[in-house]
């Protein structure tokens, strides 16, 4: 026999079949939450029954007949094993439990365990080779129970033989050939499978040569209207043995090449992917990136820094920092003048500005949860337009896993580098030392000059020191006291320009820092999760992508 050129198309067929497998297993993997679950238990019981099969016998090919009530199964099955191994009913024809004949017993035991076939049950036919019939050495020919029998529909022994065998003919008779039982629960499921089903229209000796073509040409219209494209039917006869050579051709056929079991996987797993695919989205969004691009991250970063108040925050470090540097960096005459004068926010009845100050210190820092919570739904909804809901659903689902923390998280982490705002720059502490210092120097320089005015003008009777009496020095002293004012004056004017500066530079610095933790927060408790829902999704179309022809 030449079977290698056979036997190596079958192995390409099943490495081919073995990869579209392993995809549909990684669907079965993704889909949970996404996938109708029925649909998902059907693709694992596809796949454990695909896996059972191609481990077992590959030089074995299981044909089961299948039929209804009085179709001339059992009769057929006979005539085509030439031995009376399956019993035929007398008074209501039907077939309780399967027979099965073996051409070539070798290996085939664990196939028929597999099968489920009884021991009192199988039939080995050894002298195969003898009978001129070695062209079926590997066929398992199965005479299946009566698909609408009352016991066959109580132990549906039928119906799982009929998902196992690799090839199905089935057994039709001119009366019940359009039968809804056997078209609507079998024939239209079975739609796609055109290269393991064959038709035989048995009971062939009962019509005339017209009526057969008629009954023929209707039953093929009735299949094409059905989904079966090409359908193979077979007129027999099980009583006369017409047309029996040529379903047995076609039988061996089917054995020689050594791919019933792969193409009747092949065409499960084709109607199982019609089935899937009714989930994928349009093309163009089959795949996207499994990665969140910098625009979307940043303006995650800016919704969330938005509903912590950010920019608020600086603001309110600028100010308070501007107003607390008024007492210490500004020029004390100035202060103390001040202080003489009315305050005007008091007839306003405005409130204590330093009170709001310590109020605002002593607030601590946090997010808002409702807008923390659109700005996580606007990254989820801008990454999912096109997806199917349940995908889109999952993105979102995967954005909102931290989401109920998250507030609290991004608060505590912006709280550990916000400033504390009642807080003293050690330059003011110089400054108001210098300041101070120039208070003395004024102070001691109008002493001064009062004792030379005194003592040198007014001349008192007791004698006093000539550097307190000298009335020469006095210009110089008031020139003295003129330049320490002024240098206090052009101190406290400086100092407040740098107090500017250096409140813009602390709001910045502030700002840059919280944006900074937001953004990492950001990642760790947004992106992170919708990135690998992102993946998941990927995965899970390019898997169901392969897994079709």
């Amino acid at each position: 026999m030449t079977v290698s050129g056979a036997r190596a198309g079958t192995m390409d067929k099943r490495k081919d079949l073995g990869y579209r497998l392993s995809a549909l297993a990684r669907v079965v993997e993704l889909g949970p939450g996404r996938v109708d679950p029925e649909l998902l238990a059907e693709s694992g019981r596809l796949l454990m029954r695909a896996g059972d099969r191609l481990k077992l016998s590959g030089d074995h090919t299981v044909v089961a007949l299948a039929g209804g009530t009085g179709s001339g199964k059992s009769s057929l099955f006979n005539r085509i094993s030439g031995l009376e191994l399956s019993p035929i009913g007398v008074r209501r024809p039907t077939t309780a439990r399967t027979h099965a004949c073996v051409w070539g017993l070798d290996g085939a035991g664990p196939l028929l365990d597999w099968l489920q076939i009884q021991w009192r049950h199988r039939f080995a036919r050894a002298s195969a080779l003898d009978r001129g019939e070695s062209q079926l050495h590997g066929l398992i020919l199965l005479d299946l129970p009566d698909h609408d029998s009352i016991r066959a529909i109580t132990d549906h022994e039928a119906d799982r033989l009929i998902k196992m065998a690799d090839l199905i003919v089935w057994v039709l008779d001119p009366q019940k050939y359009a039968d809804a039982a056997t078209h609507t629960r079998y024939v239209r499921e079975l739609a796609g499978h055109e290269a393991v089903t064959v038709f035989a229209l048995n009971q062939a000796d009962r019509l005339a040569p017209e009526e057969l073509a008629e009954c023929v040409v209707d039953l093929s219209d009735l299949l094409k209207s059905e989904g079966v494209a090409q359908p193979r039917i077979v007129p027999t006869s099980a009583t006369t043995g017409r047309g029996v050579n040529s379903l047995k051709s076609v039988l061996a056929e089917s054995v020689a090449g050594r791919r019933a079991a792969v193409q009747r996987l092949e065409a499960d797993l084709d109607r199982m992917m019609v089935k899937l695919t009714k989930v994928m989205p349009a093309p163009e969004v089959m795949t996207v990136s499994p990665e969140i691009d910098l625009a979307r991250q940043e303006g995650l970063t800016d919704a969330l820094c938005d509903a912590v108040g950010v920019s608020a925050v600086g603001e309110a470090m600028e100010n308070v920092y501007g107003a607390r540097s008024v007492a210490w960096v500004g020029w004390p005459y100035a202060r103390w003048a001040a202080r003489l004068r009315p305050d005007p926010a008091h007839s306003l009845r405005l409130g204590n500005f330093r009170d709001e100050i310590k109020a605002v210190t002593a607030t601590s820092i946090s997010a808002q949860p409702a807008e923390v919570e659109n700005a996580v739904q606007a990254l989820a909804d801008g990454l999912t337009p096109g997806m199917p809901e349940a995908w889109r659903d999952g993105v979102r689902d995967a954005a909102r896993t931290n989401l109920r923390h998250l507030p609290q998280v991004i608060s505590d982490d912006v709280a550990e580098i916000a400033p504390r705002l009642d807080r003293v720059p050690a330059w003011w502490r110089l400054l108001k030392i210098w300041q101070y210092f120039l208070v003395l120097l004024f102070v001691a320089g109008l002493a001064w000059a009062g004792s030379i005015f005194f003592y040198g003008v007014l001349r008192p009777a007791e004698p006093a020191p000539e550097l307190l009496s000298d009335v020469s020095a006095l210009p110089w002293v008031v020139l003295m006291i003129a330049s320490v004012l002024g240098l206090g004056l052009l101190s406290a004017i400086a100092s407040r320009n740098f107090v500017v500066l250096g409140a813009a530079k602390e709001r910045e610095s502030l700002e840059r820092d919280m944006r900074r933790r937001i953004a990492a927060v950001a990642k760790e408790q947004v992106v992170r999760p919708v990135e690998q829902a992102l993946r998941h999704y990927n995965d899970f179309f390019t898997a169901l992508t392969s897994a079709r022809r």
